[in-house]
C-alpha cells in the first residue's frame, strides 16, 4: 500500500482498509461478514469517548435548563442524522418543536438528494437564519472534522457565546472553537471515504447518546419510560395509556379518560392517576417539581376523594 493512500496527514476517514482489500473478489456472504466486523469497531470506539459525550450532556442540560435550545449542524449524511435525530425528540420527549432542531448544508433538499458544494458553504449564514443565540448550544457533526460548513458555523456560534461541540470520527486535537471534542475513532471503512458506513454508525450511536442523556437528566423518562410520549396517533396514543395503566395503577378505561382529562399529557394523566387530582393540579405539581414524575410522586399525597 503507497504512503500517500494512508498518509498521516489523511483523515481515518478518507483512508483505505487494508482489511478490506480485495473486496470485489469477495463472495456475498464474505462482504457481509467483513462489513460486520468492521462494524464491531464502532461500540467500542464510542464506549472510548464516553466522557467527553458526557460533558456534552452536562453543557446541554445546563442550557435547556436556562431556556436554551440545542441546534446540530452538518453537510451529508451527517447533517441527516443530526436531523433525524432532533425531528425525534418531539414525539418521544414531549418537548417543543423548537428543542431541537437539525440543520444541514443544502437545507431542505439536502435530506433526499446530494448537493454539490453544500458542504463548501458558510455554515454560520443558516445558525443566523435559525436565531441561534448566546444560550443555545450547537453540535457540529463532520466525520472528517475538515467540513467548512461546521467549521464556519462552529466558530460563529462559539463568537456569540454558545456552547459548541464537534462530533466527528478523525483523531484529532481539540479546535479552539469547540468546547468539547468527541472524536470515536473506527478507523477507515470498508469502502474507503464511504462514511455513511462505521462513521455514521458512530455518529447514530452518540447522538442517541446524547439526546437520550439529557431528556433523562431533565426529568423527560420515569424509571426506563417515555412518559412524555405525545399520542399524535393510535400507536402512540395506545403506548401513552399503557403507561397510564402501568405506572398510574389503574385499569386501561380508566387510563384512556384520564389521558383525554389531561388533554394528551401522559405525564399528567399519570398524576391525576397516581394522586386523585385534577388535570390543573395535576400540571401544577409538575411544574413545581420542574416536570419530574418520580419527584412529584415521591413527595406529594394522594388527596383524599
Amino acid at each position: 500500500m503507497g504512503k500517500r493512500e494512508n498518509s498521516p496527514q489523511k483523515p481515518a476517514t478518507e483512508r483505505r482498509n487494508p482489511r478490506s482489500r480485495g473486496l470485489d473478489l469477495l463472495t456475498t456472504h464474505q462482504i457481509l461478514k467483513l462489513i460486520n466486523d468492521e462494524d464491531a469497531r464502532v461500540a467500542p470506539a464510542v464506549r472510548r469517548v464516553i466522557p467527553a459525550i458526557e460533558h456534552a450532556v452536562e453543557l446541554a442540560v445546563a442550557r435547556l435548563s436556562s431556556g436554551g435550545r440545542l441546534f446540530t449542524v452538518g453537510a451529508g449524511t451527517s447533517g441527516r442524522l443530526g436531523v433525524l435525530d432532533a425531528v425525534e425528540w418531539r414525539p418521544t420527549f414531549g418537548v417543543p418543536a423548537s428543542t431541537a432542531t437539525g440543520i444541514i448544508a443544502g437545507g431542505r433538499r439536502a435530506l433526499t438528494r446530494a448537493v454539490e458544494g453544500a458542504e463548501d458553504a458558510d455554515g454560520a449564514a443558516d445558525l443566523r437564519a435559525a436565531g441561534v443565540c448566546a444560550g443555545d448550544i450547537v453540535v457540529g457533526i463532520s466525520a472528517s472534522a475538515l467540513t467548512t460548513f461546521v467549521r464556519t458555523a462552529l466558530i460563529w456560534a462559539k463568537a456569540q457565546g454558545c456552547s459548541t461541540v464537534l462530533l466527528c470520527c478523525s483523531r484529532i486535537a481539540r479546535p479552539t472553537f469547540a468546547d468539547v471534542l468527541i472524536n470515536p475513532v473506527a478507523g477507515p471503512e470498508v469502502v474507503a471515504g464511504s462514511t455513511r458506513m462505521k462513521a455514521g454508525t458512530a455518529t447514530k450511536m452518540v447522538l442517541n447518546m446524547l439526546s437520550t442523556a439529557v431528556m433523562v437528566r431533565l426529568g423527560k423518562v420515569y424509571d426506563n419510560l417515555m412518559v412524555d410520549v405525545r399520542p399524535t396517533n393510535a400507536k402512540l396514543r395506545r403506548r401513552a395509556i399503557g403507561l397510564i395503566e402501568a405506572v398510574g395503577r389503574v385499569p386501561a378505561k380508566r387510563a384512556g379518560t384520564l389521558l383525554d382529562e389531561a388533554g394528551g399529557n401522559t405525564k399528567a394523566a399519570i398524576v391525576m392517576a397516581r394522586l386523585g387530582c385534577s388535570s390543573t393540579k395535576a400540571r401544577v405539581l409538575l411544574r413545581k417539581h420542574d416536570g419530574k414524575l418520580r419527584d412529584v410522586l415521591s413527595n406529594e399525597v394522594k388527596e383524599e376523594p
